[in-house]
């Protein structure tokens, strides 16, 4: 099973992949991991991405395909993948298809995380990372036991960069401008579900699974 996730920044999209990879042993594919470990190496390319993340704007079409289609012919895809963050565009979506196409594969659903624009300002306003794990939390309830430092590996915990509000609703603007047309492309192969996100973290999984079962 071949699963495209998507939703605006901070609609839950992590959270989700993470729990339905598990459960249905798909090869978890973020995007923004990728990203985040290639701005973090140093290198020219690392210095270019980071730029755009840190203005909350797409990495180019050209150069996520590139990095996408790598990922995908490694040996944990073989039996499926759930794609997360990508693709975010229309010319992503249809270079997406040429190229599971080529290898006689297919995306056999796209769920599509609903949550409000106030909603995702509040939630990533107040998210925390840890910079080794990549472990989440989050000031409105769910902080490390000791201050800074994360419960699971020791790692410092901070605010991302890119996680305040006037980069946050400039994400959301490009997202509306360049993915949220991809609902509609997706709807037209008749393999999109759109499921509302702002509710707790089980009943979207419920949601979800439901969806896979159609």
């Amino acid at each position: 099973m071949n699963i495209i996730l998507m939703g605006a920044p901070g609609a839950g999209k992590g959270t989700q992949a993470k729990k339905l990879s598990s459960k249905y042993n798909l090869a978890h594919i973020s995007t923004g991991d990728m990203f985040r470990e290639a701005s973090q190496s140093g290198s020219e390319l690392g210095k270019k991405l980071q730029e755009y993340m840190s203005a909350g704007k797409l990495v180019p079409d050209q150069l996520v395909i590139e990095i996408v289609e790598q990922r995908l012919s490694k040996a944990d895809c073989t039996n499926g993948f759930l794609l997360d963050g990508f693709p975010r565009t229309l010319a992503q979506a249809r270079a997406l298809d040429e190229a599971l196409n080529k290898s006689g594969k297919k995306i056999d659903k796209v769920v599509a995380l609903i949550v409000d624009e106030e909603e995702v300002v509040k939630r990533l306003s107040s998210r925390r990372v840890c910079v080794a794990c990549g472990a989440t939390y989050n000031t409105a309830g769910n902080m490390p036991k000791v201050a800074d430092t994360c419960d699971a590996c020791g790692g410092k915990v901070i605010q991302r960069a890119d996680d305040n509000a006037g980069t946050i609703r400039n994400r959301l603007k490009v997202y509306n401008e360049q993915t949220a047309p991809l609902i509609e492309y997706y709807s037209s192969c008749k393999i999109l579900d759109q499921i509302n996100g702002t509710r707790p973290v089980e009943e979207v999984f419920k949601d979800i699974c439901d969806a896979f079962s159609k």
